[in-house]
Order: C-alpha cells, then structure tokens, then sequence
C-alpha cells in the first residue's frame, strides 16, 4: 500500500495511491468505521494497516468510484509535516565513506534535521544566495510506526510502519566550514521527501532495493540498500537504544557514493533551474526544482 498526503480543490486528506488514481482513504474508512483517523499522523500511531488492509479487500467497485480521484489534479504533500524527530546517518554506505575518505564508522554517525525543512514532490528547494557548494543525496526514510526504547534488531520490523524517499540537501561550503553537518543540512527546503509512503508489508525486503539521483536526467548515483554499513533494523537497534522512537519519526538512513561534492575531474553542484529526482525501488521518484534564493 502506497499512502499519500495530498490536497484536492484546496482541502487537505490522505489516500492510497493506486495506478492513475488516487483513493480518498479517509472517506472510504468514514464509510465502514465508526470513526477514521483525521490525520495521516493519526493513522500511523493507530497502527491500523493490516485492519486496513482487510477493508479495502471488502469494498465494491461502487464504492471505490465514490472516493476516487484522478491522480492529475491533486497537489501531493510531503507524506509527514509535523514528526516528532527527523534522525539522519552519515556515512552508511562504504562507498560513501570512502569517496569523501572518511573512516569505515563501526557504529552509525548520527545527526538530526528541523522539521521546518520539509517539502514534498515538486516544491523547490531555496538555494541560500551565500550558500556555494549545493548538494543532493538520495536516501531511504524509516517511518516509525509505534513507540519504542531498547529495541532488539530481531524486534526492529515491528515498530517500521513504512518507508519514504528522502533528500538530504546539503549546503557543503557551510558543512566543511563547520566540521559538522547541523547547520549545512538545516536550511528552510533541505529535506524534501515523498511523493508517497510504501507501507513495510508491500516494501517486503528493505535491505536490497534500487535508488538513484539524477540531475536535469543525468544518472549522479545508482546503489542499492545492500550497500549500507547497518541496514535498517539495525538502525532502529541502535537509535532505540539512545531515545524513544515515537510514531512518525524519520530516520534518513544515509546515500550511497556519487554525491556531487566528491566528483571528478571536478564538482558538479545544484544550481537555480536545476531538477533533482530522486527514487527508490517500490516506493517512487521524489522530483525538486532548484530555485535561487
């Protein structure tokens, strides 16, 4: 299942994405529930997905029609806008670390992201007019889907409500500056994610998908999850066991090699009028534009 935020004739919902279509999932819960999540915030902390799953299995073709719409004219949203945390890894694909000649970590590097950074499929991302050295990286999100401390890689899948595309634009001029990734990766527009979340029972393996960027279509990075250094429940082990994962919170689960600061002969970064497409296997293509700020 494919869940989307989105906004049709200027009212806010969630739904499912479904080939050209999108399902208004609120209304088709208010037609077979008491009541239904008003939010897709309140949906994921309800956990609901497999009680979800068998309501739209019983719904006729009638009823479908009564809460489809077409794909092209809604505006989609990023699929979270409010999470309680957005946690991010740095170096966790070995050909990441090694291009920007960093050492192999044997534990994940850790940092963490304003929510005031969020956009979602085709809002651009503001390039700061002092900011030089603009880059993109392409990453697989976890969304958490229920509270947890402590949590045994064994136990990881059970707290994984899905999975999103995430772009973790970089000011690199800044970043370098620093010595520290905070303040070059927490610009207002410099998280954009999306377009949908695929939910953890439709991903199945998250440890081997595609994902690639490409700038104005040219291929920058072509991997694959199985490159990270610790997959994805091996992340929420360790995060776990330093703070509560809530429901909604992201995790950016680091990019793989081919970002443009580590380029040769020479570096390739974004510019105002560029397009950035970032997609993974399963889930989707999150499309940016570059403007200038």
């Amino acid at each position: 299942m494919r869940i989307v935020r989105y906004t049709y004739h200027g009212e806010e919902s969630y739904g499912i994405l479904k080939n050209s279509e999108i399902l208004n999932l609120k209304s088709l819960l208010r037609m077979k529930m008491d009541r239904s999540p008003r939010s897709l915030e309140e949906l994921i902390s309800e956990w609901k997905i497999d009680e979800i799953h068998r309501l739209i299995d019983e719904v006729s073709n009638k009823e479908i029609e009564k809460v489809a719409v077409n794909r092209k004219e809604v505006s989609l949203k990023a699929p979270i806008l409010l999470p309680p945390k957005i946690i991010c890894l740095g170096l966790n694909y070995r050909d990441h670390a090694e291009e920007s000649g960093a050492e192999i970590p044997d534990e994940p590097i850790i940092f963490m992201k304003p929510r005031t950074a969020i956009i979602g499929h085709l809002e651009p991302v503001v390039k700061p007019s002092f900011v030089e050295e603009l880059d993109y990286e392409v990453e697989l999100a976890i969304i958490i889907g229920k509270k947890g401390k402590d949590i045994p890689v064994s136990e990881a899948a059970k707290y994984i409500f899905g999975y999103t595309v995430f772009n973790d634009i970089s000011a690199r001029d800044i970043q370098f500056k620093d010595r520290q990734w905070t303040r070059g990766k927490s610009f207002d527009t410099f998280a954009p994610m999306g377009p949908c979340i695929t939910t953890a029972t439709q991903i199945g393996d998250p440890t081997n998908l595609r994902l690639r960027t490409r700038v104005n279509g040219e291929t920058r990075q072509d991997s694959s999850t199985s490159m990270m250094i610790f997959n994805v429940y091996e992340i929420v082990h360790h995060l776990s066991r330093v703070m509560t994962l809530e429901p909604c919170d992201i995790i950016a689960t680091g990019t793989p090699g081919g970002v443009a600061a580590f380029m040769k002969p020479k570096p390739k970064f974004l510019q105002p009028g560029d397009i950035v497409e970032v997609e993974i296997e399963k889930i989707g293509t999150l499309k940016n534009p570059i403007i200038g700020g």
